[in-house]
């Protein structure tokens, strides 16, 4: 949950993290069995970060002309970390929630879905334009 949602949200992946498993908890009688728990909960971890950024949005919209400070991992990163966050910074939010979702955290694209709360077919469609707009960033990397 918290790598998902740090590749997703950056820097407010621990609080949503635990946000997430807090709602699951306290909605734990709402499960009905239908696809994994794991499932359930990133479902619950991606609406709330969909939430959160909304709300973002309308703080900054109000904030007009404030610039949204953007913060970084404090952490050391090896080289090929950068690259990969580069490229995903670079993609939707949608793009790069179904790529990690599909390639980095292994799961399916039927489950994926679910998480995100779309169709199969969008979230297909999701994984196709953002693996062919990574693979175009990665060409023209190459070519400088």
């Amino acid at each position: 949950m918290r790598a998902f949602l740090s590749r997703a949200a950056g820097c407010d992946a621990d609080d949503l993290a635990q946000e997430a498993f807090v709602r699951a908890w306290q909605r734990a009688g709402e499960y009905r069995g239908q696809g994994s728990y794991a499932a359930w909960i990133m479902g619950i971890g991606w609406r709330l970060f969909l939430d959160q950024r909304r709300t973002t949005r309308r703080r900054d919209a109000l904030a007009a002309g404030e610039e949204g400070a953007t913060a970084t991992d404090p952490r050391p990163a090896s080289d090929a970390a950068i690259d990969a966050d580069r490229l995903l910074g670079a993609l939707s939010p949608q793009e790069r929630a179904a790529l990690t979702l599909c390639f980095g955290h292994g799961w399916s694209h039927g489950e994926a879905a679910t998480i995100m709360g779309l169709p199969l077919g969008t979230l297909k469609s999701l994984v196709l334009r953002g693996r062919a707009k990574a693979q175009k960033m990665i060409g023209e990397g190459t070519d400088a």
